[in-house]
């Protein structure tokens, strides 16, 4: 049976999201919310949604909404979730859950009170091509790992746009950067020590980062990230045999990995699908107990972690230990 889900906030990102749960036949979007009733009404309309209010309150006390995709400015993240959480609605909350650890434990800790599912809603993880770079680098297809390399950039051209405000948790590191930490801590697992370095723009939030992160069995990785650079993606897996190369890690719209190695480039075509279709799929079966949620608690909670201590390092100039 679908799920009936809600959506808090028009924002642009919906589109995407939307696009691909139409296309997941367990997933129903009932509703949406918005501060404004009139946006709400017309964003249902312009959708093809049936319900709209004009409060994200009004939203959560729906009986039929069994849950709520959350796509709100990064600072209302944790508020909303908890909120949502305990209105009794499972959770999709868009990347990065939060920068501070101890923020994503909370809600955490108010899911497992209520029995409900929370997810941080990375969907480069459900995608074929993220699943075969993983089996790629479990096989040891270009041997052992010793370096990652990753980006992720556009241009943010509107000064008044979200991702350029410092009380809204904006910044190249939360909007794009944490993209190439996921990568990277999908790849080598968790961080042991990390080292940032940051420009400044918008209202005070970076806009250009480029983090250092070393792991066990001496993988380094690093990575740029940018809110004003020309678009640029990219994930590489060197190892001692070769590299794996993604031009499109992120989005997957054009997917396909290059192994390098001394004799030449082998290129894997890989089928598209659609991630947010895909993430949709997983937690609607997750709340049906139909399917393990591809993401959680630990996931969640570590990623925080590499994010508040990337920034704590780019903040004091310097090298930042993870290790208990």
């Amino acid at each position: 049976m679908s799920v009936n889900w809600g959506i808090l906030s028009t924002a642009h990102i919906n589109r995407l999201f939307l696009a691909g749960a139409r296309e997941a036949d367990n997933t129903t979007i009932l509703a949406v919310a918005s501060r404004d009733q009139r946006r709400a009404d017309a964003y249902a309309s312009d959708n093809g949604i049936e319900r709209a209010y004009g409060s994200y309150e009004a939203l959560l006390t729906d009986p039929d909404v069994e849950a709520v995709y959350i796509s709100l400015p990064n600072s209302l993240h944790i508020p909303w979730t908890i909120a949502a959480l305990e209105a009794g609605k499972h959770v999709l909350c868009e990347k990065p859950l939060s920068r501070r650890a101890a923020d994503v434990n909370r809600a955490f800790d108010v899911a497992e009170k209520q029995q409900l599912l929370l997810m941080e809603a990375f969907m480069y993880r459900h995608n074929p091509q993220t699943s075969l770079l993983s089996a790629l680098v479990a096989e040891q297809a270009v041997g052992r790992v010793r370096v990652i390399r990753a980006a992720f950039g556009f241009v943010a051209h509107d000064p008044e746009n979200v991702r350029l405000s410092a009380a809204l948790d904006g910044g190249a590191l939360m909007d794009v950067g944490c993209y190439c930490v996921s990568g990277a801590r999908l790849i080598a697992g968790e961080p042991e020590h990390v080292a940032g370095e940051r420009a400044m723009g918008g209202d005070g939030v970076d806009v250009a980062f480029v983090g250092l992160m070393r792991f066990d069995n001496d993988i380094t990785a690093h990575f740029d990230a940018g809110l004003a650079l020309v678009s640029h993606d990219l994930l590489e897996v060197v190892g001692d045999k070769g590299t794996i190369r993604l031009t499109d890690p992120w989005h997957c719209r054009r997917p396909g990995i290059d192994i390098i190695r001394d004799q030449g480039v082998e290129r894997i075509d890989i089928e598209p699908a659609n991630s947010y279709r895909l993430e949709a799929e997983n937690m609607s079966a997750a709340i049906r107990g139909e399917a393990e949620p591809l993401l959680g608690r630990g996931d969640a909670v570590n990623q925080a972690k590499a994010i508040e201590a990337l920034y704590r390092a780019a903040d004091e100039g310097r090298v930042v230990s993870l290790c208990s």
